[in-house]
């Protein structure tokens, strides 16, 4: 591929002449000479194009036809690296692998004659860690950045710093399908240019096409299936009005299965699906002409970066999916939003690409403008456990176009911690270098580096190559698909796996034999115990379907699951929808007891319980799995946890449980009283006051204590007379009596229940002679005097004896006197001798 000085002149080198190439007049032509001086004079800019542009497959050539050296071109997605590298041998007219090349993880077609290599923004990061000043680079193009993919922000920051600080020759270009262009060009360094290409290729027809019935909102990952018999219908349509192939986009795999079983029957159609979790051969069928009319539905990998061949027509469902963590429980999840009018640009896009297109939007026109206007960034919502590891990898301060979360940040780095992949201060450790070197999630790093050494290296690979693997396993049992994709040597995954076993250190690798056989259970749950020990689960309902996972989060398995009813799992997914207690278990391994507490050691504890339940002391010794119980003993407590729990006891149960005396009961009403009438220093003895002094007066009988019985059988009143100061515990019996005198001679007990009405009851009769009502407190209250028949019932009430005897006495006599002729009823009550005695015969 010959170097020339003129842009125009060496792009007609690179490319066929128009007329032979579809789409040959794309808009990107018109602005290369604008997008070369931009590049020339400041060494950074950013293009800003529609779908189907050119922006991805003409630029790069363009730049390799201008500069010395290699230009790498950064994309988020593997199929779309595949399909722009292979767009790009075709554009030039070379094979593939040669001039032109592309590197995803575990599969490589490049030479040392390659002038454009295609790689995954992964793969840009990792190389970037190697060698940051990328010798023989002399441009990178990173596309697609309204994505806003982790890998993507993180490639492009450290392609701005490494620019800044160490490669001020290396052009670099960020690319983007959106206007949204002012903060990332902000973003890249003062006075980067913005170039546009505004023109779109071909026009678009928009179909509105909601719904003639409601359709419930999406809920997790829950989606109407009356949407999904409208998105056939509405297909079904498209295909009787309009020509060429239809792209139809749903939020994920489970979708496009339902709707292409709805359309399976439809005549003279291929229906092919697309989406990451196949493997490449199923997304490159996708991406190839068909002889016959094509269905392709699509989820959102197919937004931008690549074009599906023949498609004129986009059916769009109008829902996407984002990723979300549960940092409570460190469960990642999958919620189902609308798409936003930014991504429904970019859907219409691809009916474009080489020819007048129609959409049809499954939504009304009123609510289009309704819908979010981006996406939300990937930083704003996912697990950043890698982000931070690559972060702390790289050192330094990282530009970045927004700044996680600082909960998701910690979240992030707590975990890498326990990995030991960072210290205290967060440096990345020699352990964390080795880790992040894997190229996989931290986790399953962690796992098969501490794995190889107990099951061997190329089990741990087989393993973590199958949690890594985009694919969607056919079965809710891990090591049941690991056994079929042994059976059927899936190529994908031998190639992940071999990757896996060349990134090991030599020590590992070399240790292909584990020092003792294991099944394909025991490997699959070792290694998703090492990676994910929060998730370790023991069964806890005898129909063998909920378990309780180390984490302290339950788990539900599916109805027919294949590993229902076992008693441990290692549970590598999980997810715990809006609105559930529990999660859904994706893929687990039967687990037994022994791999369970070799994958999860740091979490095993032994702890002396001892606690107030179940209306008593309860004391065991209880060795623990995380939140799971192993074994649990009684035990006698210690004096001092004995009282704890007593005190716990009190204060959920109340003072009830100490079965006061007659003399407590008293006693704590004469204070009450007390404290009514005098305040402080008197003590306040309501239940309240008491459960938060319990040890100022019942310490002594706590600490001689250890069960409820005991409590039962403590001395109250002594307890209480503990919280009288001296000089209110000499003067108690004189303000507060529990006792009053009466004129016929009784000592009457004053009843203080009421502290604001004590009240003194006795026979009428044995009050004669009292003409003033009778005082306690050092006269500052008056009792209140109930008058008794002599069958000690109510006569009458009063707090005031002397108007009673002038005004209430004379009815009371009448109505008594003649029902009880042996008791004395004197005309004057005042003069009267005071009796408890019937009249002398």
């Amino acid at each position: 591929m010959p170097c020339g000085s003129g842009l125009p002149d060496t792009v007609e080198v690179l490319l066929p002449e128009p007329a032979t190439v579809p789409g040959g007049d794309l808009p990107v032509r018109h602005v290369l000479p604008e997008l070369r001086e931009a590049l020339d004079g400041n060494g950074r800019a950013v293009l800003v194009a529609p779908p189907g542009s050119g922006k991805t497959t003409l630029v790069p050539l363009a730049l390799a036809d201008h500069l010395d050296g290699r230009v790498i071109v950064a994309e988020p997605r593997r199929v779309a690296v595949r399909a722009a590298a292979r767009r790009m041998a075709a554009l030039s007219g070379t094979r593939l692998g040669e001039e032109i090349g592309y590197t995803v993880r575990g599969d490589r077609k490049t030479s040392a004659r390659t002038r454009v290599e295609v790689v995954t923004t992964g793969v840009l990061v990792q190389r970037l860690h190697r060698d940051p000043e990328l010798p023989g680079v002399a441009a990178i193009v990173v596309d697609e950045c309204h994505e806003r993919h982790l890998d993507t922000d993180l490639a492009l920051g450290f392609a701005v710093d490494v620019r800044a600080n160490l490669r001020d020759d290396l052009r670099l270009l960020a690319t983007s399908a959106t206007a949204r262009a002012e903060k990332l060009a902000s973003f890249m360094g003062t006075a980067t240019p913005i170039v546009t290409a505004t023109a779109s290729p071909h026009p678009i027809t928009t179909v509105w096409a909601p719904p003639a019935r409601p359709v419930s909102p999406p809920h997790g990952l829950w989606v109407d299936p009356k949407l999904l018999d409208h998105v056939a219908a509405t297909v079904h349509k498209a295909l009787a009005e309009r020509e060429g192939d239809v792209l139809v986009f749903l939020p994920g795999a489970g979708e496009i299965d339902k709707v292409a079983a709805r359309l399976s029957t439809v005549p003279d159609v291929d229906v092919l699906t697309l989406h990451g979790r196949q493997d490449s051969r199923q997304q490159d069928a996708a991406l190839q002409p068909g002889a016959r009319r094509r269905v392709v539905l699509a989820s959102a990998v197919a937004e931008s970066s690549l074009t599906v061949p023949g498609v004129r027509v986009v059916v769009d469902a109008g829902l996407s999916r984002e990723p979300r963590v549960d940092h409570a429980r460190g469960l990642p999840s999958l919620v189902t939003v609308r798409v936003s009018r930014d991504s429904a640009t970019q859907r219409a896009g691809r009916a474009a690409r080489e020819a007048p297109g129609t959409v049809y939007r499954c939504w009304p026109e009123f609510e289009h403008d309704r819908l979010p206007a981006y996406p939300r960034p990937e930083i704003a919502t996912a697990d950043l456990t890698a982000f931070i590891l690559h972060l702390a990898r790289w050192g330094g301060e990282v530009p970045l176009l927004d700044r996680p979360a600082d909960s998701a940040t910690e979240t992030a780095m707590s975990t890498l911690r326990t990995l030991g992949a960072v210290d205290g201060t967060g440096t990345i450790t020699q352990r964390g270098e080795a880790l992040a070197a894997i190229g996989t999630h931290p986790r399953l790093a962690r796992a098969l580096l501490d794995g190889a050494d107990s099951i061997g290296a190329r089990q741990s690979c087989e393993v973590v190559a199958l949690l890594s693997a985009d694919t969607s396993p056919s079965t809710d049992d891990l090591a049941a698909e690991l056994r079929a994709l042994r059976q059927r040597r899936d190529r994908a995954w031998q190639t992940e796996t071999r990757r896996l076993e060349s990134s090991l250190p030599k020590r590992l690798a070399d240790a292909t034999r584990p020092a003792a056989p294991r099944s394909a259970d025991q490997a699959a749950a070792l290694i998703v115990g090492l990676a994910f020990p929060e998730r370790l689960a023991r069964r806890t309902t005898p129909d063998g379907r909920v378990y309780l996972m180390t984490g302290g989060t339950q788990a539900e398995l599916a109805p027919g699951s294949r590993v229902s009813g076992v008693e441990w799992l290692a549970i590598a997914s999980a997810d715990r929808q809006p609105g559930r207690a529990a999660a859904r278990v994706r893929l687990a391994a039967p687990c037994d007891p022994e791999t369970a507490l070799a994958a999860a050691a740091p979490l095993l504890t032994e702890t002396r319980d001892i606690a107030w339940r179940d209306g008593d002391v309860r004391a065991h010794r209880r060795e623990s799995l995380g939140a799971i119980t192993l074994v649990e003993r009684p035990l006698t407590p210690k004096p001092d946890e004995a009282s704890a729990a007593l005190r716990d006891g009190l204060r959920a149960e109340g003072l009830n449980l100490l079965r006061p005396s007659r003399e407590a009961e008293t006693l704590r009403s004469r204070l009450a009283f007390c404290r009514h009438v005098f305040g402080d220093p008197w003590p306040d003895v309501d239940d309240a006051a008491l459960l938060l002094r319990l040890d100022d007066w019942l310490g002594p009988e706590l600490a001689k204590a250890r069960r409820r019985a005991d409590l039962e059988r403590a001395d109250v009143a002594s307890a209480l007379r503990r919280l009288l100061p001296w000089e209110q515990a000499a003067a108690l019996d004189r303000v507060a009596p529990s006792r009053v005198t009466v004129p016929s001679g009784s000592k009457l007990a004053v009843d203080y229940t009421d502290p604001t009405a004590p009240k003194l009851a006795g026979k009428l009769q044995e009050f004669f002679g009292w003409t003033t009502t009778p005082t306690i407190a050092d006269g500052r209250a008056k009792l209140v005097v109930h008058l008794l028949s002599p069958a000690g019932r109510p006569a009458a009430v009063t707090g005031d004896l002397e108007s009673f005897w002038r005004t209430g006495y004379p009815q009371v006599r009448a109505e008594l006197r003649g029902r009880y002729p042996k008791h004395p009823w004197p005309e004057d009550p005042t003069t009267a001798e005071a009796t408890s005695r019937v009249k002398r015969r």
